[in-house]
């Protein structure tokens, strides 16, 4: 049987409303060689999707940046994270930040957040153009359920703009990341229930009867690759069902909140649905704010809750102490990047699996970040087929680097509309 890519399990909630749960890449849905979708004339290639992680502030280089370059090179104190998905990941040093410098209106955060994304300069209340998520989004998001999913993690609810967004549709337009498990889920699942919303039961009650319909037709092994995929949609329900009823209702300022132990929990739960969706073929694009622009978050499950993210880069911030606290808070970032990585190359599709079609991107605002270095930037390129386990030390502009992805894994041109795009690099070869 060969079964459609963009099926969906579907049913009718008792206010009327649709349901839909995508499938998994199943064995099905692809040629023998597992290399393309077999329901479609001459077989269709695999699609390649692009994931966009962000994280404020800057990083310690000396615990963060690797020593060595190439295939030899020793995971740092802050890498440490990556070594179950190593030879996915292509360690980049030495990026420059080129628009951070151009003669925007911006403090130092919002010129590098807007360079990073945009390629453009902050123009006094935004990014003055389209953000690399956005330029992909257009040529191959637009035949997918969601052209892009914007989500986030940490709610600081201070500063302006672009504290608070990492992407943009155009000249100012923001397009805020969706911060609570429970409205992304919704999203995905097309649930607006009370039924649902009081947790009494699962999107997966509604959707047995399709369910029931498709086993018959499928092989042994899709049968277990479909259970363990509605089994994590049910672990999903439980892990939201599981945070406080209130979760991001009553956001305060950061210097009020005392306790955010939640944001390990909700970063998972929030990388587990940008996972499903990829995996469901619900969206090829995502972007993935982790903490937001000068991120001012409290770090209480590490043991730094004495002061906040952007204190600790700007008090002291040479000192060994201080040094040590940005290793762990940085750590912990690459922590839950690795999470996602896992995730994602966890889900066989086709002749490999979901990290092998999705194309990774790690930012940070800084590089040192107490001087607000927008050169020398140090990244990771994850996934989408890239020679990974590798470090390389380079020159080049962020728009190179994102040229060489979208035009050598997404196989996507991206000509000049990132403005800094002017040459690829050589770090896939």
């Amino acid at each position: 049987m060969e079964l459609s890519r963009r099926k969906f399990l579907k049913g009718i909630s008792a206010t009327g409303a649709l349901v839909q749960v995508g499938l998994p890449p199943l064995a099905a849905m692809f040629n023998l060689n597992g290399t393309a979708y077999a329901a479609t004339t001459g077989g269709k290639a695999i699609d390649k999707r692009f994931l966009l992680w962000w994280n404020g502030n800057g990083i310690p280089e000396r615990y963060w940046i690797p020593r060595e370059t190439g295939t030899e090179y020793e995971l740092t104190p802050c890498l440490e994270p990556l070594a179950p998905v190593r030879d996915y990941v292509h360690v980049l040093s030495g990026i420059d930040n080129v628009a951070a410098r151009l003669d925007g209106q911006g403090n130092g955060h919002f010129s590098a957040l807007c360079g990073l994304m945009t390629g453009t300069a902050y123009t006094g209340r935004g990014a003055a153009g389209a953000s690399i998520d956005q330029i992909l989004a257009a040529k191959i998001g637009t035949k997918s359920r969601f052209r892009s999913l914007q989500v986030g993690v940490a709610q600081e609810s201070h500063g302006e703009n672009v504290h608070r967004n990492m992407t943009w549709a155009g000249y100012e337009r923001a397009l805020p990341p969706e911060m609570i498990p429970h409205n992304l889920f919704d999203r995905l699942f097309g649930v607006k229930d009370q039924t649902w919303v009081d947790r009494k039961k699962s999107v997966l009650d509604l959707v047995t009867d399709d369910v029931h319909a498709l086993q018959p037709a499928l092989g042994s092994a899709d049968r277990q690759r479909l259970d363990q995929h509605l089994t994590s949609v049910r672990d999903l329900e439980r892990a939201i069902a599981s945070l406080p009823p209130d979760y991001g209702k009553n956001v305060k300022e950061p210097e009020d909140i005392s306790d955010l132990t939640d944001y390990p929990r909700i970063a998972k739960i929030q990388s587990d649905l940008v996972i499903h969706a990829f995996a469901s073929g619900q969206t090829r694009i995502a972007a993935y704010m982790l903490t937001k622009c000068q991120s001012l978050t409290r770090f209480p499950w590490l043991g730094h809750a004495d002061n906040r993210h952007h204190d600790y880069t700007h008090t002291n911030a040479g000192s060994p102490e201080q040094q040590r606290i940005m290793r762990d808070i940085t750590r912990w970032h690459v922590e839950e990047f690795s999470y996602m990585l896992q995730g994602l190359k966890s889900i066989p599709e086709g002749d490999g699996n979901v990290l092998d079609n999705t194309a990774c991107v790690f930012v940070h605002e800084h590089a040192e970040a107490n001087p607000h270095k927008c050169n020398g930037l140090a990244m990771l390129v994850a996934g989408g087929g890239i020679k990974g386990g590798q470090h390389t030390k380079t020159h080049n502009g962020i728009g190179d680097v994102y040229l060489t992805i979208t035009e050598e894994l997404l196989k996507t041109p991206l000509g000049k509309e990132f403005p800094t795009a002017e040459e690829k690099m050589g770090f896939l070869v």
